[in-house]
């Protein structure tokens, strides 16, 4: 078991990492060569140009800073990351980042206070217990055991010190629970309401649309909105099933790739064509010239892609039983979404559209039929990955108890007990090796929410954080603090009385916190620092650079600017706030590692967001109640566990005034579930209508047909460049067609028939266009 040397080693190992990393970062971002790197959001606004292009005359200034005095202040990056506002980061970034950016805020306000009070009140009563001196002789007792509530002996009336203080604890958390979700809610509608005309205020997706016998879908959706929705209703426009035309454009663009790379080192060295290996992979067959061999296969490409395009054009099954459906207000768009359409309520599925930045293509594609089977499916398959899991989770722990690790491989003792090696073992490799194992875990999972069937990467996104946090809190949490091997933990839990779970796991809870406190340090101090130096990033754009790069276009795709990284940031940051809450009562030494993480976290994606990030969509918050969840799920965890705790203490006085807190605590979040969340999941009419008389009022000549026409219209229309145009043209001067949409499933385009008036659509800057 660690001891406070063995903290001390893995304290000295993170923070020489972290002070490695920042000075990394600030000398990297002040070299030329490396700007677009650090930089890439201001190139994308356009504000920003590359000094390279200011060194033309010294060759070398090109790639390395030359001015002396910039290194100086080379840690100026730390003020100018708090200097802008949080309405210019709205206005910057978007409402999203500023919120996220919120939870580090409000991670500072929840937990100096409750660390000041629980250090200055809960450790001289635990240190003073003295029940672990007399019983060192028994017991593996660490120093930061003594400082825990485990020091407290059996039936001490200072256990109502402790129960003051989780009551005191938990007030203060819902107050500023409450203030949050206020605030957060107010900039959502203000935002909102103070946004200019968005495609998605008007739009409503519609999925399991009934098959009607001899009418196409877009027939059927006409007909059934113009019924049902007569005064609003403007349009629709169709979805198809153009994966399999997508992988044949991703192949193209790995072709394309590879041609360019050839070409461009035939261009470096005229005197020798490029070759390569006709066979899979390049790994066998005759050898013959690269450049000659990409052009042969991109034209057989083409004609596969040209066949395909007629295929999804011509095929009736092509359009999917979804739509875009649109309306000439706000008012209309809101009742229609927030409605049942039909009796059947399996038919007609409504909801909002999201922006088209967000929409995931490919999975408007899906049946609905197999969406509750895929569901299963994956909630099955989660289960699994989180219980199996467990296997690597025990491995890590039994680094983190030396003992046990000797009694199992007595060979390796004499190494072992080396002072130095047992220090970085105890204090530094188990929550490095917990690190890596959870590196590949958010790709997995994402993967997962994809197969789900969701409509909008923002919703994929927080599915995928929510599988992450269950994953985190089983193994990371409960798995880190319950002894034994997956298998003996399963079989413990069925085996025995579930009043009992909380009282096994609460008295293994202050043992723990030498292995949680080492794991802070290197998730979230050495991990943090290593998020802004951005060495992947780095690499890979000095790499394409490199061997891909031709021109101004390609240097600026290989800037890879990322984004915040929701699915695995939100879950990391809701870990810290339950190991927060949770030992905030029964090892307060833990908090402030937590503080430097929100701390030092809250500057470092400060800096990123305003200089690197680029969202790829804007939901407005809409993860926002998830946090708050989660937040509550925590305070509810560490009062049974509390509960447990006491329990063993024979604590019979006090420990029942806990059973009030959970209680309290549901009650607290019910009542905010109600007065905050319709804000993220409705749109209130009289908001709706407010906003559209204003508009009508200011534009009252505004086409809102033409302004939605091409906003929904699949990406598959950008690659249609060798189609008669006449299939694909907008004529948006047709005022005898209802739908954006008339291609008709049974009536193909010829050149003796008429067009069907089907929108080109052309992509927004930023819009995502992957499916």
């Amino acid at each position: 078991m660690a001891s406070l040397g063995d903290i001390g080693v893995s304290a000295f190992i993170n923070i020489l990492s972290v002070f490695f990393f920042l000075l990394a970062f600030a000398l990297l971002r002040l070299q030329p060569i490396n700007d677009r790197v650090y930089f890439p959001k201001w190139y994308i606004t356009g504000t920003r140009k590359s000094p390279r292009h200011s060194s033309r005359g010294n060759f070398v200034g090109k790639f390395v800073n030359l001015n002396f005095k910039t290194y100086l202040t080379f840690l100026n990056w730390m003020p100018q990351a708090l200097r802008m506002s949080e309405s210019e980061i709205i206005n910057h970034a978007g409402l999203d980042s500023a919120v996220f950016l919120r939870i580090y805020l409000l991670g500072l306000k929840m937990f100096i206070p409750i660390t000041i009070l629980a250090i200055l009140v809960l450790v001289p009563i635990n240190v003073s217990g003295g029940t672990l001196f007399f019983l060192r002789k028994e017991l593996v007792v660490s120093d930061i055991d003594k400082l825990s509530i485990s020091n407290v002996q059996p039936k001490s009336e200072k256990f109502w010190a402790h129960i003051s203080m989780a009551y005191l604890f938990t007030i203060w958390i819902c107050y500023i629970l409450y203030k949050e979700y206020d605030r957060v809610a107010f900039m959502r509608l203000h935002y909102l309401a103070s946004q200019n005309r968005r495609v998605d205020q008007y739009t409503v997706v519609v999925r399991n649309i009934p098959h009607v016998s001899g009418h196409s879908i877009s027939e059927s959706v006409d007909h059934f909105f113009q019924n049902n929705h007569p005064d609003h209703y403007i349009g629709h426009q169709a979805v198809y099933n153009a994966n399999k035309f997508a992988k044949l454009v991703r192949q193209r663009e790995r072709l394309q790739n590879w041609l360019d790379y050839n070409q461009l080192k035939f261009e470096r060295n005229p005197d020798k064509r490029p070759t390569r290996k006709s066979g899979f992979l390049g790994l066998w067959g005759e050898r013959v010239d690269s450049i000659e061999f990409y052009k042969q296969q991109m034209k057989d490409l083409e004609k596969a892609m040209a066949s395909e395009r007629q295929r999804i054009l011509k095929d009736p099954k092509s359009i999917m039983p979804v739509a875009f459906v649109s309306f000439d207000s706000r008012w209309g768009a809101a009742v229609c979404a927030q409605t049942q359409q039909s009796k059947n309520p399996t038919w007609w599925l409504t909801y909002w559209a999201p922006e088209p930045r967000d929409v995931y293509w490919r999975n408007l594609a899906i049946p609905f039929v197999s969406l509750s089977i895929r569901k299963l499916v994956i909630s099955i398959s989660v289960f699994a990955l989180v219980f199996f899991y467990m296997i690597p989770i025990a491995f890590v722990q039994s680094l983190a108890n030396l003992e046990g690790l000797e009694k199992v491989a007595p060979f390796l003792r004499p190494v072992i007990e080396m002072k130095v090696i047992k220090s970085f073992l105890q204090g530094f490799v188990p929550g490095l090796a917990l690190k890596i194992f959870m590196y590949i875990l958010p790709t997995v999972l994402m993967i997962m929410s994809k197969v789900e069937g969701h409509l909008s990467i923002s919703v994929l996104e927080r599915k995928a954080a929510a599988k992450y946090y269950y994953f985190m809190l089983v193994n990371v949490f409960l798995g880190s603090i319950v002894t034994g091997t997956a298998f003996e933990q399963l079989h413990a839990f069925l085996h025995q009385s579930p009043t009992q779970i909380p009282r096994n796991i609460g008295v293994s809870i202050p043992m723990k916190a030498t292995f949680f406190i080492t794991y802070i340090m290197v998730d979230g101090w050495a991990g943090i620092a290593s998020e802004i130096l951005r060495l992947k990033p780095l690499v890979i754009f000095h790499l394409k650079n490199m061997f891909l790069v031709k021109t101004e276009r390609d240097r600026e795709k290989a800037m890879n600017p990322g984004s915040v990284g929701l699915p695995e940031t939100l879950p990391t940051l809701q870990l810290y706030f339950l190991l927060g809450i949770v030992y905030a009562v029964v090892t307060p030494i833990l908090l402030p590692f937590i503080l430097v993480f929100f701390g030092f976290a809250y500057l470092v994606y400060r800096h990123q967001i305003i200089n690197v990030y680029n969202q790829e969509y804007e939901s407005v918050a809409a993860f926002w109640p998830h946090v708050h969840s989660r937040i509550i799920a925590s305070l509810l965890i560490s009062h049974l566990l509390l509960f447990g705790l006491l329990s063993t203490k024979k604590a019979a006085h006090s420990t029942p005034l806990l059973v009030v807190l959970p209680i309290l605590t549901i009650w607290f979040h019910k009542y905010c579930k109600s007065r905050f969340e319709p804000a993220f999941r409705k749109y209130p009419l009289e908001e709706a209508m407010e906003r559209d008389r204003m508009e009508k009022t200011a534009e009252p000549n505004l086409n809102l047909k033409a302004y939605l026409a091409d906003a929904y219209l699949h990406p598959i229309f950008q690659s249609f460049e060798d189609v008669e145009m006449g299939e694909i043209r907008v004529d948006k001067n047709q005022s005898h067609t209802t739908t954006f949409n008339q291609m008709s499933e049974h009536n193909t385009p010829s050149p003796s028939s008429p067009p069907h008036y089907v929108y080109h659509y052309e992509v927004e800057p930023g819009m995502r266009t992957d499916w």
